[in-house]
């Protein structure tokens, strides 16, 4: 069990089980939402994912067609993402997850677009748009 809370800690969550490895998105749309050069993000079944408090605080903005970014209305703080072609993910902000996580970081993604302020200088795979598994293409 994980838990996680947004910087005013009205907004309260758990998620269920083992977490995903970390995603980091450099599109454009992410380093405005974040105010950081990219986002951090881990994708979670909607399922596993449970409001312990804070409904009432909870906006969300389409920011494109398709995709909402849901946010703490008190603090600002992103809590999540969701598109609408995949309604059982959510994309969590890894850094609203309390304590020390046991997963790491495994892409870029969107680096095309990434600020030219930033360097990626680790050796993670970096693909310049999204990355689509072969499996997912045949789906």
């Amino acid at each position: 069990m994980h838990t996680g809370s947004c910087l005013c800690g009205g907004v309260r969550f758990e998620i269920e089980g083992e977490l995903e490895s970390i995603q980091l998105c450099h599109c454009g749309q992410c380093r405005k939402a974040q105010g950081t050069p990219f986002a951090s993000n881990i994708p979670v079944a909607a399922s596993s994912f449970r409001l312990r408090s804070g409904a009432e605080l909870l906006r969300e903005f389409e920011s494109s067609p398709g995709k909402k970014r849901i946010f703490c209305s008190r603090c600002g703080s992103p809590v999540f993402s969701k598109r609408e072609q995949m309604p059982e993910v959510l994309r969590i902000r890894a850094g609203i997850i309390d304590g020390p996580l046991d997963t790491k970081p495994a892409a870029h993604f969107y680096t095309a677009s990434k600020a030219n302020w930033w360097e990626i200088n680790d050796a993670l795979p970096a693909f310049a748009e999204a990355y689509i598994p072969p499996a997912a293409k045949k789906i």
